[in-house]
């Protein structure tokens, strides 16, 4: 079980200041890898986990068991009131996360994003998007995905979605999903309420992804995947011990060609399919990879038009009792970074739910106040988690999971960094 981290009392600042940084390349927001739903994620598991706030619209987010006769049933429900009215989002799912709560996706108004797991198999979550006016309404669905991260990933203003296309490839080959190392990466964000594919502008954080399973091919397993005929059934007169390397380099092999096609790359992504993939049955695999591209999770998304967006200036609205901390976003290269007094129109994050990890079996630790410096971007999210004092190191891994209702300025969500002291253990 996790350990709620009940207090949250935010430090006294001196002031505030706005942070404006040109985002550097050797800044990479989010990691590439896809984080999987950590415990300390999760809003309201099988039963476990309650949440309730009120958004300053007047409609109120509603996480938690539904209850019978004053017990908490094993399940979670989601719902949206206001007034004396009542939308339902989901009823007795496994699983339910507020991903974000009080940020814009591209809607132009805050929504909350909801991440459902209905079985609880961790797999083909759906996740609805709600307007936070009153009356709520749903603005749209993804569906088809293992997972949904939401992110302010160049805290300039600018949410996506990070996903993945886990539902289309499970089964491909006859490989089920928990097989994959990974479902192929997709980065989706919404335009004029319009969703687009902005996969292509994150070319390197794929290229990462593609040089560490090219670390793990092997050579001599690649030659002799190359000598196979491709399919890899199971009346193939080799070793079991033999098929399963063969079908271990098979899913390296396609894992490097859908980083390429997910990325914009459909060139690169078909001359490595050529220089690793058996030439036997090269028509046949480019085929069935085509299809599951055009036909999953990108059906029907568009891709923005003419050349990539490039990334301009990050905006972090800094709470810090000392200015020179500003340092810590300012690549000095750049000059003195400016700083305008933001004070009156200012809203501080609020925590959705802080959950620490048990200590491990055999430890003795007591519950500790620590101090934390966190960067929270416009999506609610920990950008940066740096523990100040207090509490055990691990305590700031934990905080990288944090969810929050994002900062607000003139009536906007906004990244900022601040510091709070919060019980954890030590």
């Amino acid at each position: 079980m996790s350990l709620p981290v009940t207090s949250m009392t935010p430090f006294r600042s001196t002031r505030l200041v706005l942070i404006s940084v040109l985002f550097a390349a050797s800044h990479s927001f989010p990691q590439f890898i896809l984080p999987q739903i950590h415990p300390a994620d999760v809003t309201c598991e099988n039963g476990s986990g309650e949440y309730n706030y009120r958004f300053s619209t007047g409609t109120t987010v509603s996480v938690g068991p539904p209850r019978s006769e004053g017990f908490a049933q094993r399940v979670c429900d989601a719902n949206l009131t206001w007034g004396s009215h009542n939308l339902n989002v989901a009823s007795h799912a496994a699983q339910i996360t507020i991903d974000v709560l009080g940020a814009d996706l591209g809607f132009g108004k805050p929504v909350v994003a909801f991440q459902i797991d209905e079985a609880g198999e961790r797999t083909h979550r759906t996740y609805p998007i709600y307007s936070l006016t009153k009356p709520p309404r749903l603005l749209h669905t993804l569906t088809g995905a293992d997972s949904y991260i939401a992110e302010d990933a160049g805290l300039d203003g600018t949410v996506e979605i990070w996903t993945d296309d886990a539902a289309t490839i499970d089964g491909f080959e006859g490989v089920p999903l928990k097989t994959w190392d990974s479902a192929p990466t997709v980065v989706l964000q919404f335009e004029k309420k319009q969703l687009v594919d902005v996969s292509p502008e994150f070319v390197s954080q794929f290229d990462a992804q593609i040089a560490q399973l090219r670390s793990r091919l092997d050579p001599v397993a690649l030659a002799a995947f190359k000598n196979s005929n491709g399919v890899l059934s199971t009346n193939i007169s080799v070793s079991e011990a033999d098929l399963h390397r063969l079908m271990r380099t098979k899913i390296k092999v396609l894992e490097i060609v859908w980083a390429y096609l997910y990325s914009g790359r459909d060139a690169q992504a078909w001359s490595t399919l050529q220089q690793m993939w058996p030439a036997q049955d090269f028509n046949r695999i480019k085929t069935k990879i085509s299809a599951v591209h055009q036909n999953g999770i990108l059906r029907g998304v568009a891709r923005p038009a003419g050349k990539r967006r490039r990334r301009h200036e990050a905006r972090i609205y800094d709470t810090a009792a000392s200015s020179s901390a500003a340092t810590l976003y300012w690549n000095p290269e750049d000059g003195p970074a400016p700083m305008a007094n933001s004070q009156s129109a200012f809203v501080q994050p609020i925590s959705i739910r802080l959950l620490m990890p048990p200590p491990p079996e055999g430890v003795d630790f007591r519950p500790s106040r620590a101090a934390v410096e966190l960067v929270i971007d416009s999506a609610g999210k920990v950008q940066l988690a740096k523990l100040l004092s207090g509490a055990d190191p691990l305590f700031a891994v934990a905080a990288a999971h944090w969810h929050f209702v994002p900062a607000y300025y003139d009536g906007s969500p906004v990244a900022c960094r601040f510091r709070t002291s919060v019980w954890g253990l030590k």
